[in-house]
């Protein structure tokens, strides 16, 4: 018996919206509080509140969804101790278990076993200087790189990085639209114009059944 706790906004099970996961069943754990306060937010309820839970009601719960893919995420779930233990937890139980971080908090402690979607912060995020940038460094062929883009000048931005620390040769590189932002269509055309090696993405998720919690 595990005795750390976490606070937990919420555990529910539905399609993966995103990543090369997409529309795989999974399991998502939604941890409680972030440091950041991105423009675009669509989790910010998951900011304060939720409740207290030992790992062995997460492991029950997680379990009593039946899927083997489980995805912790937030908030930033880093900015809780007990996350890595969590993660490691899950492994052991023989789940495939992916970590959604904002880049904000050091990755390398993360169990090799997670794949980590690691999120850029754009400037039009509002965040960009809460980067950690060693977390480029820790990247594996396993983990991917997520690019969330308000905008042409957002686009711009993340391909010059792209291009300058050759992003795509550390992980597969993910480029999205922010929700009723940039028009998808519009990203799709600015990606084939430049020949970027990337894979864009929408959140299928929304598209099925909007933007609310617990989807």
């Amino acid at each position: 018996m595990n005795p750390a706790t976490l606070r937990i906004t919420e555990i529910f099970y539905s399609l993966q919206g995103e990543t090369s996961r997409l529309g795989l069943p999974t399991v998502f754990v939604r941890l409680t509080g972030c440091p950041l306060r991105c423009g675009y937010c669509d989790s910010a309820y998951a900011f304060h509140g939720g409740k207290t839970m030992d790992f062995d009601a997460i492991l029950a719960e997680v379990a009593r969804h039946g899927a083997n893919t489980v995805c912790v995420t937030g908030g930033e779930p880093l900015a809780q101790k007990h996350s890595l233990a969590l993660l490691t937890a899950l492994c052991d139980a023989g789940y495939s278990a992916s970590l959604e971080t904002s880049g904000a908090l050091p990755i390398a402690g993360v169990d090799p076993r997670v794949s980590r979607i690691l999120d850029i912060k754009t400037p039009g995020s509002g965040e960009l200087a809460k980067m950690h940038w060693d977390n480029l460094a820790a990247l594996t062929a396993k983990d991917e790189v997520k690019f969330v883009l308000c905008d042409r000048a957002d686009y711009e931005w993340a391909r010059d990085l792209l291009r300058e620390r050759k992003v795509n040769e550390l992980a597969p590189v993910l480029f999205s639209p922010v929700w009723e932002t940039l028009p998808p269509a519009e990203l799709a055309a600015w990606v084939l114009e430049d020949h970027l090696p990337v894979r864009m993405q929408v959140q299928l998720h929304k598209i099925l059944w909007g933007e609310k919690p617990g989807v």
